[in-house]
Formats: structure tokens, C-alpha cells, sequence
């Protein structure tokens, strides 16, 4: 059974703290001077894309679900509150049934974004909207950024598959959104099992560096090894002499040995020797993993090298260099009065800086070309334009508080690979550039 984002609990009671102090004095206000209650409309977007990037990658909308159903103020957490006098006794009555009853909307999980893309749209009173502020802009920015840089790395594998493995480079709750991001991006599986646990992502592992060295020789570790989990398990080669393990590898295992993993060293020479080497040994069917630092320029570099898998950490759960998508959450819209029935009128920040923003609230689509091909965002307020009317991007996420586009996180994978390849090819050219396409304002 597929458990990807099926509504499982998140690995905290409650997401409700998962918020700046400022959420809850502005609430606290509002409810003071009467408009808390007024319909609102709030955006996550971004001015620009990381620098030298071409597109950016939404993921992480499964988990701002989860956060926001549980989204909850139980006796702990009004406890804190009022112990520490953040906010007012009417305010925290307030907050003993909160429940976002409003409706969002946002750009499928999985589909590209640009600069001006409404990725995610809250709508609801002021008090609900409000809070939920900093925890969807910390799970869409670590979670974009990840898949972003994940997909940059798939399309430069090409056909071979990536493993994440980056863990034990991040915090122990960050690896597992990153296995999940990575998932999204094109990654095929991953070493961390509180990911496979959490999102049915496949997992894979054998033995680090230690285990040949708790031997004896490097022998008794590849035989203890392939004793344990078969000739079709993949060995480390590269403890003491690359060439020398290779021989010991196939001697142990046979020429059906599932593989052997590269994890230092000039990786494009030496897995050239190695692919050349267990050819002359009859291991013709011996897959060959590389790991070590790698990142897209690095997979790329080894497009010509028989590899056949990469094993990816650091640079992957770092974003690979821009570890945020620095997106915004921003009031656009917001009625006159407390009526349900009062008209929303635009409203935006006016700065210098390149800080301003567009009121309104937005929808998105995307204009093709005569070949199918994605040549414009068009971001508008208003009525579409007819031509665009069955090009537009924004799905219903929540309906009068109720998750109703819950998807198993395989669709979500499928969803970028066509996103992505419905993109101008120099999408995924690695050389820094702007946006691959660009945003029209309607």
C-alpha cells in the first residue's frame, strides 16, 4: 500500500507553535479592533528564483496539509501562551477552537513555478489565515528548494537512477522531508528509513567503510557480506585498492554480483577501470554506484563514465547551493467589513527595494506554444482569458476547512517529469540563466 501523504500524523502532536510570535499579537489586535473576522485572501510567491536557476519545483504541498490539520491549540501549547503572556486571556479562549475553516488553493504538487507564480492561496478570515504564515512558508521553502535541486540532478543523471543519502547532513526531521522532496524531484529511493516508513519512498542500503575495516581482511568483509545478503548485494571497493577489491569482490560473489560502489577518487578514471576490469572478469552484468560529494555538475561531468547509479548527500539536502526559495506570504486582498457578502478589495505593499507586490487575488496559467511547448506564466487578476481557461494551474487543496486533494506521492513524481519536460529543452542546461520562461502580468 502506497501511504504517501494519506493523512498519517506529522512527528508533532500539534503544528500550532510552528509560528512566529508576531502571528499571535497581530491576532491579538485584530480581535480588539474588530477585523479579525474580516474575509482574506493571502499568496505565497516568489519575486525571483535562486540565482542561475531556470525554474523552481513546488513540493512539500502534501505536508502544509498535514500541518495545517493539525493546526491545533490543546492545554499544553495555551499553557505555554499564557505562562509567558504572548497573548490575552480573550485571545487564547480564541485559540481553544481554532479550526481553519477557509479554502486554499495552490499549484499542484510536483509542477514548476516562476517569479510572480501564486504557488499556494489561503483564503479565510484574518485571524485564521494569519497564523498559518510561517509554517506552510517553512515546509514550501525547504521542500522546493530541495526538489529543485534534485531535479536539476535528475535530468542530469538522465535514464541512471539517484539515490538520496543525504541523512546525516541535515536535521534528523529535515532528512526526512528531504528524502520526500528528493522523491518529487526524480529521485528513486533513498537511505533513510524514517522516509520509507513515513512515505512509502523504496530504500536502500549495504555497508560503509567501517564494516571492511572491523575485519580481518577485505575478504572476510565482502564474504560475511554476500553471506548475509547474497551475490546480488553491492560492495564498497574503495577501502584500501580499488583494483585489488574488484578481483576479491567477483572472487567472493561471482560474476552474478549485484554491484560495487565508488566512493573516492578521480570517479570519472577510476569507473572507467573498474566498468573494464569486472568486464574481464565475466561481470559484465556488475553494476557500478558512485558517491562522494556529488552534485548536478559533478553527475553531469560522468554522463560518458559507465555508471550506472549515484548516491547523493550534502549538496542535495542543502539545496545544492540555495537551500530556500525565499517565498513570501502576502496579504492581497481583504474585505471592508466582517460580511461574508462585502466585496474583497486589492491591497499590496508599496516599497523600494524590490519588495513591493501585486494586490489582487490571482490565478496562473500557462501558455503554450504551437508545439505544446511552455513559452509564458500569465499571472492575472479578474477573468481568464478564454485561451487560457483550460491552461490554468491552480487546483483546490481545502474546501470550508476539509483536505480534498490528498495524492499518493508517486502521482506527485510523474507530475514534475511531465511539467518539467513540457518545458524549452535549455530548462535543464546547468549554465546560469534566467527564468526558462516569463511571467506576463494580465
Amino acid at each position: 500500500m502506497n501511504t504517501a501523504d494519506l493523512g498519517l500524523p506529522v512527528d508533532v502532536p500539534s503544528t500550532a507553535l510552528f509560528t512566529d510570535q508576531y502571528e499571535f499579537t497581530m491576532l491579538q489586535a485584530a480581535l480588539r479592533a474588530g477585523t479579525a473576522d474580516r474575509r482574506s485572501v493571502f499568496e505565497v510567491f516568489t519575486r525571483r528564483l535562486p540565482e542561475g536557476r531556470r525554474y523552481g519545483v513546488v513540493a512539500g504541498t502534501g505536508r502544509v496539509l498535514d500541518a495545517v490539520e493539525n493546526f491545533r491549540f490543546d492545554a499544553g501549547v495555551l499553557g505555554f501562551l499564557r505562562e509567558y503572556a504572548i497573548v490575552d486571556e480573550p485571545t487564547l479562549e480564541w485559540l481553544a477552537s481554532y479550526r481553519f475553516s477557509g479554502d486554499i488553493w495552490g499549484y499542484p504538487e510536483g509542477e514548476v513555478y516562476f517569479p510572480g507564480s501564486p504557488i499556494l492561496r489561503v483564503e479565510g478570515s484574518f485571524a485564521e489565515c494569519v497564523l498559518l504564515e510561517t509554517v506552510i512558508l517553512s515546509i514550501l521553502n525547504h521542500d522546493s528548494a530541495i526538489a529543485a535541486a534534485a531535479s536539476r540532478m535528475a535530468a542530469a543523471a538522465g535514464d541512471r537512477p539517484l539515490i538520496e543519502m543525504g541523512a546525516r547532513r541535515t536535521h534528523e526531521l529535515s532528512a526526512v522531508a528531504s528524502s520526500r522532496a528528493a522523491y518529487v524531484g526524480g529521485f528513486s529511493s533513498t537511505s533513510d528509513l524514517a522516509a520509507g516508513f513515513r512515505y512509502n519512498i523504496p530504500t536502500v542500503g549495504t555497508s560503509a567503510h567501517a564494516f571492511t575495516l572491523l575485519h580481518d581482511s577485505e575478504r572476510d568483509a565482502f564474504q560475511a557480506q554476500v553471506a548475509s545478503l547474497g551475490s546480488g548485494t553491492t560492495l564498497l571497493v574503495d577501502t584500501y585498492d580499488v583494483a585489488q577489491a574488484v578481483r576479491t569482490a567477483v572472487e567472493v560473489a561471482g560474476t552474478g554480483l549485484g554491484a560495487v560502489r565508488i566512493d573516492s577518487g578521480d570517479l570519472l578514471l577510476v569507473a572507467h577501470r573498474v566498468r573494464q576490469q569486472l568486464d574481464e572478469l565475466g561481470a559484465t552484468g556488475t553494476r557500478i554506484v558512485v558517491t562522494s560529494d556529488l552534485d548536478e555538475y559533478a553527475i553531469a561531468s560522468l554522463a560518458a563514465a559507465p555508471v550506472d547509479a549515484y548516491g547523493v548527500g550534502t549538496q542535495l539536502v542543502t539545496g545544492s547551493g540555495h537551500p530556500t526559495c525565499s517565498m513570501v506570504y502576502k496579504l492581497v486582498a481583504r474585505a471592508d467589513s466582517a460580511d461574508p457578502n462585502a466585496p474583497l478589495q486589492p491591497v499590496a505593499k508599496k516599497s523600494t527595494g524590490g519588495k513591493t507586490s501585486i494586490g489582487g487575488r490571482k490565478w496562473a496559467a500557462r501558455r503554450l506554444d504551437a508545439h505544446g511547448v511552455a513559452e509564458a506564466e500569465v499571472v492575472g487578476t479578474g477573468l481568464v482569458p478564454p485561451e487560457l481557461a483550460d491552461r490554468q494551474l491552480l487546483v483546490e487543496l481545502v474546501k470550508g476547512g476539509e483536505v480534498v486533494a490528498r495524492e499518493p506521492l508517486d502521482d506527485v513524481r510523474q507530475r514534475h517529469i511531465a511539467a518539467r519536460g513540457a518545458l524549452p529543452m535549455s530548462a535543464v542546461q546547468l549554465s546560469r540563466g534566467e527564468p526558462v520562461i516569463p511571467t506576463e502580468y494580465a
